[in-house]
């Protein structure tokens, strides 16, 4: 965490990664509050950086995994599947990261939410907007349901919890609307109640759990591709990044 490392005394991320580079690590995971933060550790690491969630902008892996999952249950490729995702559009990395992801992969994507929610710039990301649950998840596919963060009342963005409950929560009664096999997903932590109900999180529809395990897949299936295109030497040898994909591999 940035409150264990040199940064809470003052480091840029800069020194922080050159540090972290040249006590000779094979790759860097990254999570950080700054979007594009990643892009610019990789820069100055000088290996494979894997992005784990970057602010506001983008959470890669958890977008395999969640296109895996609806892959397996679906039993199908994603081309032409309606795929709703409801919630705190605005301030959702994973809402991004699958809106660009399942749009190339043919999807047809939703953002569902509250006007306050939604992002201004929609127009730059490959989806259609709509205010409204029933008419945003009607005839979906797949519904992917994103955490209400609490903080959001306290900016004044929602009057209450229970009122966008009322509205966008994703339950036995509102998925009447979307198709009869629709997948209900989640990326966790999931407030119950709040996002879904029990009977929608614990139904044979929910592929929740399916989205933990196949993170971990996807994951290992990353970190093995990065080390595998990053450690090739020249003279034919097996370096150190390449014994660890082999690792990985195992």
């Amino acid at each position: 965490a940035a409150s264990g490392s040199s940064m809470s005394k003052g480091e840029t991320l800069k020194d922080t990664i050159l540090t972290l580079r040249y006590e000779r690590l094979n790759g860097l995971v990254m999570r950080h509050r700054m979007s594009g933060a990643p892009s610019l550790a990789s820069k100055f690491f000088g290996g494979p950086v894997v992005n784990a969630g970057d602010g506001q902008h983008e959470h890669p892996t958890q977008a395999l995994g969640d296109a895996l999952t609806i892959m397996e249950r679906k039993r199908t490729d994603i081309k032409n599947l309606v795929v709703a995702i409801v919630g705190d559009v605005e301030h959702s990395r994973v809402a991004r990261s699958n809106a660009w992801l399942l749009s190339k992969l043919g999807a047809e994507v939703r953002f569902v939410g509250p006007r306050t929610l939604i992002p201004g710039s929609t127009s730059l990301l490959p989806g259609k907007v709509y205010h409204e649950l029933p008419l945003g998840i009607a005839g979906a596919d797949v519904v992917i349901c994103l955490r209400l963060q609490k903080e959001r009342m306290l900016e004044g963005l929602l009057s209450s919890v229970s009122e966008y409950a009322s509205l966008y929560q994703v339950n036995k009664e509102t998925l009447m609307y979307a198709a009869p096999d629709c997948l209900v997903m989640h990326p966790g932590p999931i407030n119950r109640g709040v996002e879904v109900d029990d009977v929608a999180a614990d139904s044979e529809r929910s592929a929740i759990t399916a989205q933990i395990e196949n993170g971990v897949f996807v994951r290992m299936a990353a970190l093995y591709w990065v080390f595998q295109e990053s450690g090739n030497s020249t003279n034919g040898k097996k370096t150190a990044k390449t014994k660890v994909a082999a690792k990985v591999k195992a």
